[in-house]
């Protein structure tokens, strides 16, 4: 059985992936932004291997979940599901970021590159994030007036990315991204189309599954289906430039990649439409 970490986990789809995945007899680390919403939880909590606790607006803090889960031990699979929608103002964290970039963009990307590497890693995206387009002028929202909608969504455009970077940079590791669909959470409300467990499904399907569809790398899915996303997203360019300002606003460097002694084959994502597919791994 996996051992997976999953951010946000305390409600919403996080939760809902958590309990899939402990069902499924897997051993979960959950995550909460403070003492007091892992206190609230302490009977779910109990189910799991561990919960660390964090605040993904702070640098400080999120650099503290990393070194709890590095203490728990290595990870199969990781699922980046935190995030927020849209902000009211562009705020400022205690670092000067904008609060959208920090808990969706640098939060993701500096867990990824302090802990551990494991196996899988599922970054939790939009449909939205087509309407992310041209981020990289002002990662930070400090030139622009704010736009709550267009934070959001670039936000997700950099998830997306940053699977597809993964991907491409460690071959060692399964990447990918997923859109959940409008889903009835706190966030989504309760008029949204998708239930909780339809919007869980992929992602956790994705960190633990053997079947030959799921073992794929570098895709954008939606449930359990795989789509095309946003040019920037799957173009290399966007991709290194996105991680080098990442890098630049944190201070944290994605660590290099590994030798590609192990490597991922699959199939181009036209001939992977579905969890069908003929992908497999190759040692």
């Amino acid at each position: 059985m996996a051992i997976v970490f999953i951010t946000g986990s305390t409600d919403g789809l996080g939760r809902a992936a958590a309990q899939a995945l402990l069902d499924q007899g897997h051993r979960v680390v959950l995550h909460a932004r403070s003492a007091d919403r892992a206190a609230a939880v302490a009977d779910f909590a109990s189910h799991a291997v561990a919960i660390v606790v964090g605040d993904l607006r702070s640098a400080v803090e999120t650099k503290g979940i990393a070194d709890q889960v590095n203490a728990i031990g290595r990870m199969d699979a990781i699922i980046h599901n935190a995030g927020v929608y849209t902000e009211r103002s562009r705020g400022a964290t205690a670092e000067g970021h904008a609060g959208t970039l920090a808990i969706n963009t640098l939060a993701p990307y500096m867990l990824t590159a302090l802990i551990a590497r494991p196996k899988r890693l599922v970054y939790l995206s939009s449909g939205l994030h087509r309407g992310g387009e041209g981020s990289l002028r002002d990662l930070d929202w400090t030139k622009r007036s704010w736009d709550a909608a267009k934070a959001y969504a670039e936000s997700k455009l950099h998830a997306v990315a940053l699977a597809y970077a993964l991907g491409r940079r460690w071959p060692r590791v399964l990447s990918n991204a997923v859109d959940p669909g409008w889903v009835r959470t706190k966030m989504g409300g309760a008029g949204a189309p998708v239930d909780l467990d339809t919007g869980q499904q992929t992602q956790s399907w994705l960190a633990v599954s053997e079947e030959p569809a799921a073992l794929v790398s570098g895709r954008y899915w939606h449930h359990l289906r795989q789509e095309q996303p946003a040019g920037e997203a799957t173009d290399p360019t966007f991709q290194d430039a996105l991680i080098a300002g990442l890098w630049e606003l944190t201070g944290v460097k994605l660590p290099a990649a590994q030798p590609a002694a192990c490597t991922m084959l699959s199939a181009p994502a036209h001939a992977q439409s579905s969890r069908a597919g003929s992908t497999k791994r190759e040692m």
